[in-house]
């Protein structure tokens, strides 16, 4: 094994970072003027902030809301503006495209715009079924609506109204990832995408990023698509039954966060942090970055309709990891969603379960004196916003070589306790650095 940037774990214990996406947020009046956090009923939580070290998480850094992508790589003490290859890559990697050198991938969105590009919805109103999307992404791979230029051009739909671009050249040379977005909501920073909020959304024409043919071509070629593939998705008979059920039709492609194969790729996650490690996902960006950092993949796919099922499975996988690896990192997408759509109730229902149905099983005969946990977030998306922000997020971290904080009694899990708990703002690449190579964390001093 290559030499470790940090100091070792310790021998013999186990390294849980459990990640609850867009968790953090801010006072709601639906849940009585508190965030949805604090207001959820979360025992399981509590008594595990109880017997742990407190903080909050500026993830990436003040004025920067992160993409999940970002705030992962951040988390798992890596540099999201230079280690990462982007959100396209990573998104095209969770669902297995063989891309190759010269390629270009960008994430993607389905969403209803009007005809001069005026943004109605970015997510077609979340009604938008994975079965449908992969009906209009076939309609656009098979447009080819790019031959002329030398350029293949295929559409991978992932989950719902997400999915992937992927532009493959079969002439006139390799293409560059060093263009802007297309979709206004985020804006593209090396690796990174930052979330943005603009007064009047439109999709935007994209640019080369620097003076090469290769990105002017790029950007050409994703403005052509762009404009051409809102024809084929007017027309499609996905949009046309969606329309006469009086659904929003997804009649437009949000493109961004353009990304190619780094060479050479991010150094593997066993090399930078001296152990290995399995990563239980839901959503392909995630598995993305497990896949590029070496990370056992452990993916289990989207939450079905049944909630507390599905997060009974997880608890009983996650344990089953602890048993066999020396990291785990689990990333439950739930709280994220109902932020985006300013559903405050539903946000504290969700954190509620997650509390019932993973901790509660996750935590129940434990061993806390070989078991280190941490549970954060990769970004806040408080529901007053409906979007993400750089709000900082809560950070416990407990069980093994962790001294409570005092009284050492259940603490209500959220935003107030956690800045008022004695390991203070922490940056995001500050999180493996306590949970994995920090021994005894609050020791009392002699």
């Amino acid at each position: 094994m290559a030499t470790v940037d940090r100091p070792g774990a310790t021998k013999g214990r186990v390294y849980a970072l459990i990640v609850l996406d867009g968790l953090g947020d801010r006072p709601h009046p639906d849940t009585g003027g508190q965030s949805p956090v604090e207001a959820a009923t979360t025992p399981h939580l509590d008594r595990l902030s109880g017997l742990g070290r407190r903080g909050s998480v500026m993830v990436v850094g003040a004025g920067i809301a992160p993409e999940s992508d970002a705030g992962v790589f951040a988390l798992l003490g890596y540099d999201p503006v230079h280690d990462s290859p982007g959100r396209g890559v990573l998104e095209a990697l969770g669902v297995e495209v063989p891309l190759a050198t010269g390629d270009v991938a960008l994430r993607l969105n389905f969403a209803t715009a009007e005809g001069d590009g005026t943004i109605l919805d970015a997510r077609v109103g979340r009604s938008l079924s994975t079965a449908e999307a992969r009906d209009l992404a076939r309609g656009v791979t098979e447009a080819d609506l790019l031959a002329g230029l030398g350029i293949r051009a295929e559409v991978r739909a992932t989950v719902g109204h997400r999915g992937v671009l992927w532009l493959h050249p079969v002439s006139g040379g390799p293409l560059s990832p060093n263009i802007s977005n297309a979709d206004p909501f985020y804006e593209k920073v090396g690796g990174m995408g930052q979330a943005r909020r603009p007064e009047h959304p439109r999709i935007l024409r994209v640019e080369p990023l620097d003076g090469t043919g290769e990105a002017q071509r790029t950007a050409d070629a994703v403005n052509l698509l762009v404009e051409r593939a809102g024809g084929v998705l007017a027309g499609h008979r996905v949009n046309a039954r969606r329309a006469m059920g009086g659904k929003k039709i997804g009649n437009a492609l949000l493109v961004r966060n353009a990304g190619g194969l780094p060479t050479p790729p991010p150094r593997p996650f066993s090399e930078r942090h001296g152990l290995s490690g399995a990563a239980l996902t839901e959503m392909p960006v995630e598995r993305g970055i497990a896949r590029i950092l070496g990370l056992a993949d452990e993916y289990v796919g989207p939450m079905g309709a049944d909630r507390e099922t599905g997060y009974r499975e997880r608890a009983r996988r996650t344990r089953e990891l602890v048993e066999r690896h020396e990291f785990v990192y689990v990333h439950l997408k739930g709280p994220d969603e109902p932020g985006h759509d300013g559903d405050a109730v539903r946000k504290r229902e969700i954190v509620e379960s997650i509390d019932r149905s993973f901790f509660g099983p996750f935590l129940e005969g434990l061993d806390l004196g070989r078991v280190r946990v941490a549970v954060t977030a990769d970004h806040a998306t408080p529901a007053v916003l409906k979007g993400h922000s750089d709000d900082p997020v809560p950070l416990v971290i407990a069980g093994a070589g962790v001294w409570p904080e005092p009284p050492g009694a259940a603490v209500k899990f959220g935003e107030r306790s956690s800045a008022a708990g004695a390991l203070g703002l922490r940056r995001g690449s500050e999180v493996l650095e306590l949970l994995i190579h920090t021994p005894a964390l609050g020791a009392p001093t002699a």
